[in-house]
């Protein structure tokens, strides 16, 4: 799926009309909206379904996020972070503060997004303007099959200013979740 921004269109020629958060929300409200989507530049998507490696990758690192983000923090899964122009849903964020702080609105930003990448690549990075915008301190591209993790970190306006990959060898720490570290090695053996 090609990263669309919010001046295109999915199609040439196709007349959108973009939707904006709060009118996101009322119509999802309403039933207008089927489930399993998530705004994305005023588009709505729907999303992809997980396929067994995905879950476990997911799987893994939750609970590697649940034993070690420390008081103050609170681990969301495949839960919306609100967006300028987009609400989407990473696999795993990791948010500053408890869950009661989110009763009544989710959170516009997040200190670590981890998105799961086993048939999406395309669709998840094109996430990652959306994710800069907000102030997402450090963002996970897990790229499943080609055993990788893609790490941004340092977002502008539009963008991340760094961009590392790594494959193997020594821990990956979080940047920003620093009491989180995942072993590539073990999370991709066979």
């Amino acid at each position: 799926m090609k990263a669309i921004q919010s001046t295109e269109t999915p199609l040439k020629g196709a007349q959108v009309w973009p939707l904006s958060v709060a009118a996101y929300h009322a119509l999802g409200e309403s039933g207008l909206i089927p489930t399993n989507t998530e705004l994305l530049y005023g588009i709505v998507y729907h999303k992809m379904s997980k396929s067994p490696f995905h879950s476990f990758l997911l799987q893994v690192l939750q609970e590697i996020l649940l034993r070690t983000v420390r008081p103050g923090y609170t681990v969301r899964i495949a839960q919306p972070i609100t967006c300028l122009d987009s609400e989407p849903e990473p696999d795993l964020a990791v948010v500053k503060g408890l869950k009661e702080d989110f009763r009544n609105h989710h959170p516009h930003t997040a200190e670590l997004v981890i998105e799961i990448c086993v048939s999406s690549h395309e669709y998840d990075r094109a996430k990652l303007h959306a994710y800069a915008r907000a102030g997402v301190k450090e963002c996970w591209l897990v790229l499943g099959p080609e055993k990788r993790i893609e790490v941004h970190r340092r977002p502008g306006s539009d963008q991340f200013a760094e961009r590392l990959v790594h494959d193997s060898g020594a821990p990956l720490v979080s940047a920003a979740v620093p009491e989180f570290a995942v072993e590539l090695d073990a999370l991709f053996a066979n």
